[in-house]
């Protein structure tokens, strides 16, 4: 099929997906970086995956193909290797003969085309894929499942179960070429699938390896146990452990490239009964800041959330419980306030996410930089906006509400079951509730939940014999019987069957009015601070949930496992 001559961004442009205006923004970054326009587009949110697939399918008349729906031979994936597929971001479909249907993120690519057909010596039929679902099929026939057997061929040990004959010496066996490649796989396999952590467990007889993805933890691979303190020590060594300290816990820090892309892995290590326990915490400094959008906000708790923020001065806080994307939330508050004419400064614990033009502190306990430390010489450094990762002690909370008393607006964290029960948190760290009242602006709390599988959901109506039925209708009294239709998945090869795919956030913000003000000002109790913020208007955790099930975000089962509260 001829592709013909017309670019992607002039395809994007002439079907009124993006302006010319974002087209030469994007170009220009384009030039600077070497990365794909589509990707730009859909990082910046201008676009979205769908949007690109509709504009291609419309204008060039090539099939959008899902990979994660068919089971492809391994002789038809064998007709692309492993390095090509990669590079070029594609994969094979079908082969007939001298002929490749092959799925590509951009298949107005000419040059990679071209390109392909002299190094495969075929004539190629390009179909449209998703770079999530390009990404799962590379890890799926090329990744971890598919060559960690390879690896172990290549190493020299016996590893039946009756053999109880001294173990290779650790030192041989860190730096053996094969315990190098399968840690290195197993690291670069949990960044090509976004894994946010790799967990290393040792059991009785053999070294597991799980990926948290979407929130839930997966059984990748087991290893025998003779390769168990190898791939431990390797790990160690890398970030930066003593890999001789084996009874006591340890923290670590890797930084590497995966394709090009930079990442920065936190890693701890526990001594357990079966040997010392990873977990190593995956963060991407690329491709993590986005537009406010693209965060889950429902459109009017957005407007509410950009009310708060953009005023001069005050406490903003966001809360909820270890993982459930605060910081990601800050700093994209952090990325849309961010312009030359403002002094942003930093102090987290680790820094997450990279700034440009942010000036950003990193906490070293060791050295005394703590996050009152660095508070107080933040006010020295004339601060127009201050963010400090959470605010975990008395000193820390007393330095910010000084800071929000003079004329900043400080963003920060709290770990609260929700809205109101920060602000009860602080009067807790012994600040003035009149202070409180005085200084905090907003609040938002917010949860991770597992969005429904668009490949396979199919909806019903919530019936009343359903035990949450009564707790819906209490908290969507606007809703009408036949308005409760909710969506769950069937499970499908797309979402291995679970029924989800990806995480969206729900959330709750409280924004603080003058009744609300005087209330705290008599610390009032966190459930006596709820019912009056509900009352002036502030939408729940649950409420937030039901109203994106209802729009088949994600199901009512994961709205209640993570915000339902008797």
């Amino acid at each position: 099929m001829a592709i013909g001559k017309k670019r992607l961004g002039d395809l994007l442009v002439a079907t009124g997906y993006i302006t010319q205006e974002a087209l030469q923004e994007v170009l220009k970054e384009q030039n600077r970086t070497g990365e794909r326009l589509g990707r730009i587009l859909v990082n910046k949110g201008y676009i979205t995956e769908q949007n690109l697939i509709e504009a291609l399918e419309f204008q060039l008349g090539i099939p959008h193909v899902v990979l994660a729906k068919r089971e492809i031979p391994q002789e038809v994936v064998a007709a692309v290797p492993e390095h090509i597929a990669n590079k070029y971001k594609v994969f094979p479909v079908e082969k007939e003969g001298n002929r490749l249907v092959l799925g590509m993120v951009d298949p107005t690519d000419v040059v990679a085309l071209d390109n392909l057909r002299l190094l495969l010596n075929v004539e190629i039929q390009p179909v449209i894929v998703t770079e999530e679902d390009l990404q799962r099929a590379l890890g799926k026939y090329y990744g971890i499942q598919g060559t960690v057997a390879e690896v172990f061929k290549d190493l020299d040990i016996e590893f039946e179960e009756e053999k109880k004959e001294e173990e290779p010496a650790v030192e041989e066996l860190v730096e053996d070429a094969p315990i190098v490649r399968l840690v290195n796989l197993i690291i670069s396999q949990a960044v090509k699938e976004r894994a946010s952590d790799i967990h290393l467990e040792p059991s009785e007889k053999e070294l597991v390896v799980r990926y948290r993805v979407d929130g839930v933890l997966r059984r990748m691979m087991t290893s025998p146990k003779n390769t168990q303190a190898a791939i431990i020590s390797r790990v160690k060594i890398i970030s930066g452990m003593n890999i001789a300290e084996k009874r006591l816990p340890q923290d670590g820090r890797i930084q590497l490239r995966v394709e090009g892309a930079p990442v920065d892995i936190r890693v701890s290590s526990i001594p357990t009964v079966f040997g010392e326990k990873i977990v190593m915490r995956i963060l991407f400094k690329s491709g993590v800041l986005t537009k406010m959008e693209r965060l889950g906000f429902l459109p009017d708790t957005l407007e509410k959330f950009r009310s708060v923020y953009r005023q001069p001065h005050g406490i903003i806080l966001v809360t909820g419980p270890t993982g459930s994307g605060k910081s990601t939330t800050l700093s994209a508050v952090l990325n849309e306030l961010n312009s030359p004419e403002v002094n942003i400064m930093t102090v987290e614990d680790p820094v997450e996410y990279q700034i440009p033009g942010v000036n950003q502190v990193q906490v070293n306990q060791k050295a005394g930089l703590t996050f009152a430390a660095a508070l107080r010489s933040f006010l020295r450094q004339d601060p127009d906006i201050i963010m400090v990762g959470e605010i975990r002690d008395t000193e820390t909370a007393r330095i910010a509400t000084q800071a929000a008393l003079t004329g900043h607006l400080v963003l920060s964290t709290l770990h609260t079951n929700d809205a109101p029960s920060s602000i009860t948190r602080l009067i807790d760290m012994e600040i003035e509730p009149f202070l409180v009242a005085s200084t905090v602006i907003g609040v938002v709390a917010q949860r991770l939940v597992r969005g429904v599988c668009d490949g396979c959901k199919e909806p019903y109506r919530l019936e009343p014999d359903n035990p949450f039925y009564q707790s819906v209708r209490e908290n969507l009294p606007d809703h009408s019987e036949e308005q409760l239709i909710f969506y769950r998945g069937k499970g499908c090869r797309q979402c291995n069957g679970s029924g989800y795919a990806r995480r969206l956030a729900i959330h709750e913000v409280l924004l603080l009015n003058p009744e609300l003000r005087s209330l705290i000002s008599k610390d009032i109790p966190a459930g006596a601070l709820k019912e009056a913020a509900i009352k002036a208007g502030m939408r729940t955790l649950f409420q937030d949930g039901l109203l994106k099930a209802l729009q088949a975000k994600t199901t009512l089962e994961e709205v209640v496992r993570a915000a339902y509260s008797m």
